[in-house]
């Protein structure tokens, strides 16, 4: 078993990976932006970090405001070719200027892409958003329909999931991947749910495990406990060396010695040091996963380009979280504190996944 243990080979090459994760962070070159451009969304799951609803008070952000940022704090700085605009939400296809917002940020040469939970995603409004400038599209698929029913919390879930992936993996130019959150109930059946992808023509696959922010707080059914966890890693590591299906575990935490053998690199938290967010209601913070108020600015208020210049202390210089369980942690060095979306509000580390492995 791989668990804590790192082999000398493994920690050299973690010694040489700091150093490009040093150089990251001194240069913090913008490569990913997202743009939360709402918080409605059409589901209500159980393990949202973000509590999104039907009824949301937050209104959404006018495409103008985003493109006004967009035109005179981002593109004067960067090469459009190199930075991916992700947009975010709450559910994106709610919003019916979507095909609008991607062809202009198209129009000034970036590329973009959307997370989406698929409810709303028909064939007819996938090719309408091709036609827009569409690249990349993660949707969530949690499972067979029991489990990801479950989750999702709506009975026509699972069914237009499906579809919408079976219509985007017919799509050879569109870059994707299906993005399961595993329970415990959903862990005895990944080996069933693999085969199921397989005959469904879903080439790409990505895994998640839940932690306890948002909803998932108060629900512990959606948690995996330590056995669990490794029981994961082994599967996704069994998977990816027989190659019948393109499969990762998300950016999510250091996972010593599965280390490149669950994803195709190093752990490195890039929030905050490749990876911005603009927030539906103009915050500026690192990837929209974190939730807690590590906010660094307003577009409101704020020239975004001086935020993402001279801001972002805590996200680059992870020095604050050697404290508790971090700071006596022999792996620190190339953790650094767990990704800055396990950590609250108070700064505690809310999940550790190095610690998970047994």
């Amino acid at each position: 078993m791989k668990g804590k243990h790192l082999g000398l080979r493994k920690r050299l090459g973690l010694k040489l990976f700091k150093g490009l994760y040093d150089k990251a962070v001194e240069q913090h070159e913008l490569r990913t932006l997202f743009w939360e451009c709402t918080l409605r969304c059409n589901l209500a799951c159980r393990h949202c970090g973000s509590d999104c609803r039907v009824d949301v008070e937050e209104q959404d952000m006018p495409l103008a405001d985003f493109l006004k940022v967009l035109d005179e704090e981002v593109t004067p700085h960067v090469d459009p070719a190199r930075v991916l605009i992700i947009f975010s939400g709450g559910e994106v296809l709610v919003r019916r200027d979507l095909e609008e917002a991607g062809r202009e940020v198209t129009k000034r040469g970036y590329k973009w892409g959307m997370v989406t939970n698929g409810m709303a995603l028909t064939r007819e409004r996938l090719y309408s958003l091709l036609a827009a400038g569409l690249s990349s599209v993660s949707v969530s698929f949690d499972g067979f329909e029991e489990e990801h029913n479950y989750i999702r919390r709506n009975p026509q879930s699972f069914t237009r999931a499906l579809a919408a992936l079976r219509e985007i993996a017919q799509i050879d130019r569109l870059a994707y991947d299906a993005i399961t959150c595993v329970t415990p109930a959903m862990l005895e059946r990944l080996d069933k749910f693999k085969e199921f992808l397989i005959k469904e023509g879903i080439r790409h696959w990505r895994i998640f495990s839940i932690f306890p922010a948002g909803r998932a707080s108060k629900d512990d059914s959606l948690h995996l406990n330590e056995e669990q966890f490794r029981r994961l890693m082994e599967f996704v590591r069994k998977t990816r060396k027989e190659q019948r299906i393109d499969l990762s575990y998300a950016c999510e935490g250091f996972l010593g010695g599965y280390e490149t053998e669950v994803r195709d690199h190093f752990y490195m938290c890039t929030a905050g040091v490749s990876v911005a967010s603009i927030r539906v209601n103009g915050d500026i913070s690192g990837c929209t996963s974190v939730r807690s108020n590590y906010t660094q600015g307003n577009i409101y208020r704020d020239k975004f380009w001086d935020v993402w210049q001279n801001r972002f202390v805590k996200f680059r210089n992870r020095e604050w979280t050697r404290t508790n369980e971090c700071a006596d942690c022999k792996v620190w060095e190339f953790c650094r504190g767990g990704g800055m979306h396990l950590r609250d509000n108070d700064g505690q580390l809310m999940y550790c996944h190095y610690r998970m492995l047994k």
